[in-house]
C-alpha cells in the first residue's frame, strides 16, 4: 500500500503535471480496505492483525477510531476516497454492506466470504475478458460505449443460456452461483468490472524493453 502517502500530495501534483493517484492496484487495495472496515464495524473486531489491509490503511493515514469502535471511521474515510478518486456510486457501497451483513454473521464467516468474493471477482473478470475481447482496447473517449457494452455483457452472463462454447456456459453458471450467494446485482457487477477495465487501460506499458 505504498501509494497511500502520495494521496496527501495529490492536489499539488495534479496542479503541476496533471498526475492523479489511483491506478488499478490502488483501487483494488481500497476495495479490500472497505470490505475489512465494514466487517470490523459489524462484528466488533478490535484486533487489527486480523485485517492487514485495514491495519496499513489506518496506520498510514492516521485514521482516528470513532466511538472506540474499529471500522467506522476507516469505512467512512475509505468510502470518501473511492468516491472522490474513482467516482464510485453510493449504491455500490450499500450493496457491499448488505452482502457482508447477510453472509458474515460472525468472525468465523470472514475468511469463507473473502475467499468466495475472490473467486467471484477472478472468474467474472476472466469471462468478461473472454467475451469482450477487442472491446477492451476501445479508445478512452468512448467510455460511454464501453460502459454500455460492459452492462450488456454482464446481463448476458446472468441471463443467457444458449452459449456456443461449453466452457463459457459453465463459467456463466458458476458466476450466477456466486452472485446468488453474495447477493450483488447486475448493476453492481457492471460498475465493478467497468472501473477495473478503465483503470487497466490506463496502466503504463513496459518501456525500454531490450530487443532479443
Amino acid at each position: 500500500m505504498a501509494f497511500l502517502p502520495t494521496i496527501f500530495k495529490r492536489k499539488q501534483a495534479e496542479k503541476k503535471d496533471g498526475w492523479r493517484v489511483g491506478g488499478m492496484e490502488d483501487f483494488m487495495t481500497l476495495i479490500r480496505v472497505y470490505y475489512q472496515a465494514v466487517m470490523a464495524a459489524n462484528l466488533g473486531i478490535s484486533n487489527l492483525a486480523a485485517l492487514p489491509d485495514l491495519r496499513v490503511f489506518k496506520q498510514t493515514l492516521h485514521v482516528p477510531t470513532v466511538n472506540n469502535k474499529l471500522g467506522v471511521g476507516e469505512r467512512n474515510r475509505c468510502k470518501k476516497m473511492l468516491t472522490d478518486i474513482y467516482g464510485i456510486s453510493d449504491g455500490f457501497f450499500k450493496e457491499i454492506d448488505q452482502s457482508i451483513k447477510r453472509n458474515c454473521r460472525n468472525i468465523n464467516n470472514i475468511q469463507s466470504y473473502l475467499f468466495t468474493f475472490q473467486g467471484f471477482s477472478q472468474d467474472l473478470m476472466m469471462l468478461m475478458g473472454n467475451l469482450m475481447k477487442w472491446k477492451f482496447r476501445m479508445p478512452g473517449f468512448m467510455k460511454g460505449a464501453l460502459r454500455t457494452m460492459t452492462e450488456k455483457t454482464v446481463n448476458d452472463i446472468l441471463t443467457k443460456d444458449n452459449w456456443k462454447k461449453e466452457d463459457v456456459r459453465r463459467a456463466s453458471i458458476g458466476i450466477r452461483q456466486y452472485q446468488n450467494k453474495l447477493g450483488y446485482s447486475a448493476s453492481w457487477m457492471s460498475e465493478y468490472v467497468y472501473n477495473i477495465i478503465v483503470l487497466a487501460k490506463k496502466e503504463p506499458k513496459p518501456k525500454d524493453v531490450p530487443e532479443k
